[in-house]
C-alpha cells in the first residue's frame, strides 16, 4: 500500500517516517480531531434547547453508577370540596384562571348495564363543575337540561346515548384554532355483539367528534363517527389532544389485543380525518390496561405521561394506577412497572373497579400538583415528581448523553437529606471536565427546591457553551434529581 503525503508536507515524508517515536506522537495528535469527530458522529447529541427534562425514562441518561431511577408514590391529601365522587371517566382542564371538571352522572344511581343496555346508556349524562384552585368546587346552573336528579343544573350533555358514557374534552392549543372550537371532545362506544341490535336505532358505533366555544355548549363536528367502530371497542376513556411537538392531533383509544384490554393510537391534522391506527401493545404479560390516561405533561408538553388503570379480574376486579410515558410517536416507555398508586388500606380501594385517575394533572399549590381519583380522593406529588434519579448516602453518579442547549443557567429540581448533597460538572462531548466547571468548582447543593440554579465558583454563566455538545455529570449523596433545564 502506498502512503499519500499530507498536503504541505515535505516530499521526503513517507511511510517510513512513522517509525520514529516523535512522529508516532505527532501522528496521534493529528488523529485526535478525527477520533473526536468519529466519537461525536457515533454519539447521539440531543438538542434540548430550554426544554425541561424529567427522569421518567432514560432519554438523556448515558450512565448511572451507584444511582438508579426511582418511581415516587403520590401522597393522599385532603379531598376536594365538596368531594367529586366521579365515576370511571372524568377530565380536569385548566383554562386560564379556572379549573373545569367534567364527569359522568346517572339519573338513576347504581343502575347497571345488565338492567338493560339501552336504559343504562340513556341514564347517563355529562356534568361540569368549576373551581379557581382545583380544590374548592362549585356546580353552576347552566340552564341547559333539567332533571330532578341534578337540581344544580350543571348538566351539559344529556341527549347522546353513545357519547355520555365516556365524553372526554380537551382545550385545543393548536395555533390559529377558531374561537368557536377551542374546546374539542371525543365520545362514543363500539357495539358489542349482544348489543348490535341498537346500531340501526342509534347509528354506527365509534368515536364522535365535538367542538365548543365555551366548553358548555357542544355540537357534533359531523354526524358520523370520525374514528370508526371497526378500529376498537372504545368502552373506556378515549383521549385526544393537540400535540405541540408532533404538530398534530393525537388520539389514544381502547381496543382488545389477544384478549387483553389495550391501547391504540391514531393521528389527525384536522380532527376529522384520522390515520390508520397503530396497536401500541404496552401491556405486560396478562396485564389489562382499562384506561390509558395519556396527556402532555403541563410543564414539559413534549413528554406525555400516562396514568392507566390496571385491572386484575382474578382478584375481585381490583385496580391500581400504573405509570407510563411517551415522547410522541408510537411507543410507550415502561421503565417503571410498579404501581404509582396502590388500592390502599381498607375494602373501598379493593372493590370492583374502584380506582380510576381523572385525566388532567395540574398545579394546585406553589410546589405541588394534584391527581384526582374516584370517590373524591386527591393525591399530590411535587412538581415534576413522578420519578427521579436517586442516589443513596454512599453516593452515586449520573452522566448525561451529549446535549445541546440554549440559555445561560442550569436549573435543577432536587431534594437532599440534611447530610446529602449534589454537585454538577460540565463536560465536553468526549467526557472531559470543562475548566472552571469541574465538580471541585461547583458549590455543594443541598436542600429541597423546585428551581435551584447551579453555580460554579469562577464562571457561573454558561452562555459560551450554548449550542455546543456538552455532557452533565451529577455526583449525588442521599439525593433525588427530578428534572433539569437550561434557562436564560
Amino acid at each position: 500500500m502506498g502512503y499519500a503525503p499530507r498536503a504541505g508536507s515535505s516530499p521526503q515524508t513517507s511511510s517510513l517516517t512513522v517509525r520514529r517515536p516523535e512522529s508516532k506522537f505527532l501522528s496521534l495528535l493529528l488523529l485526535l480531531p478525527l477520533l473526536l469527530c468519529s466519537f461525536l458522529k457515533g454519539a447521539e447529541v440531543i438538542d434540548i434547547g430550554t426544554r425541561r427534562e424529567l427522569f421518567v425514562d432514560r432519554f438523556i441518561i448515558d450512565e448511572m453508577m451507584g444511582a438508579s431511577l426511582k418511581l415516587h408514590t403520590p401522597q393522599i391529601a385532603p379531598p376536594v370540596e365538596p368531594p367529586r365522587p366521579h365515576g370511571h371517566y372524568a377530565t380536569l382542564i385548566r383554562d386560564g384562571d379556572r379549573f373545569l371538571f367534567y364527569y359522568r352522572g346517572e339519573k338513576v344511581p347504581d343502575m347497571h348495564w345488565r338492567d338493560g343496555w339501552e336504559e343504562y346508556g340513556l341514564n347517563q349524562v355529562t356534568m361540569r363543575a368549576e373551581s379557581t384552585d382545583g380544590i374548592r368546587w362549585t356546580l353552576p346552573d347552566y340552564g341547559i337540561y333539567r332533571h330532578p336528579a341534578f337540581p344544580e343544573g350543571n348538566v351539559i350533555l344529556a341527549d347522546n346515548f353513545l357519547a355520555n358514557a365516556n365524553f372526554t374534552p380537551f382545550l385545543d392549543t393548536r395555533p390559529g384554532v377558531s374561537p368557536d372550537s377551542r374546546f374539542k371532545a371525543v365520545g362514543g362506544l363500539g357495539y358489542q355483539k349482544q348489543f348490535a341490535k341498537y346500531r340501526e336505532k342509534y347509528g354506527p358505533g365509534g368515536l364522535l367528534a365535538y367542538a365548543s366555544a365555551d366548553g358548555v355548549h357542544w355540537k357534533r363536528m359531523q354526524e358520523a363517527p370520525v374514528i370508526p367502530e371497526a378500529w376498537g371497542t372504545f368502552d373506556s376513556q378515549n383521549i385526544a389532544f393537540w400535540s405541540e411537538t408532533e404538530r398534530m392531533y393525537v388520539c389514544y383509544f381502547r381496543l382488545f389485543e389477544n384478549g387483553l384490554r389495550s391501547i391504540a393510537r391514531t393521528t389527525s391534522q384536522d380532527f376529522l380525518t384520522w390515520t390508520d391506527p397503530v396497536r401500541l401493545k404496552p401491556n405486560a404479560p396478562g396485564e389489562h390496561l382499562y384506561t390509558n390516561g395519556t396527556q402532555p405533561y403541563f410543564r414539559a408538553p413534549h413528554i406525555y405521561v400516562a396514568l392507566p388503570t390496571r385491572f386484575v379480574a382474578k382478584r375481585g376486579s381490583a385496580t391500581d394506577i400504573a405509570f407510563m410515558s411517551s415522547r410522541g410517536g408510537n411507543p410507550f416507555d415502561r421503565t417503571f412497572m410498579e404501581s404509582l398508586i396502590r388500592p390502599g388500606i381498607g375494602k373501598a380501594g379493593w372493590a370492583n373497579r374502584a380506582n380510576y385517575a381523572a385525566l388532567g394533572i395540574h398545579q394546585t399549590g406553589p410546589h405541588e400538583m394534584s391527581i384526582l381519583l374516584t370517590g373524591g380522593r386527591r393525591y399530590t406529588l411535587r412538581l415534576d415528581g413522578f420519578a427521579s434519579v436517586n442516589a443513596p448516602f454512599a453516593g452515586g453518579e449520573l452522566i448525561t448523553k451529549p446535549l445541546r442547549f440554549t440559555g445561560r443557567e442550569l436549573e435543577i429540581n432536587f431534594s437532599t437529606s440534611a447530610g446529602g448533597q449534589v454537585r454538577v460538572e460540565l463536560q465536553d462531548a468526549s467526557g472531559q471536565p470543562v475548566p472552571g466547571f469541574a465538580l471541585t468548582d461547583c458549590e455543594p447543593i443541598f436542600g429541597d427546591e423546585i428551581a435551584r440554579v447551579v453555580k460554579w465558583k469562577s464562571a457561573p454563566d454558561l452562555a459560551a457553551f450554548a449550542s455546543r455538545p456538552i455532557r452533565l455529570r451529577f455526583a449525588m449523596e442521599d439525593a433525588d434529581l427530578y428534572s433539569l433545564r437550561f434557562r436564560n
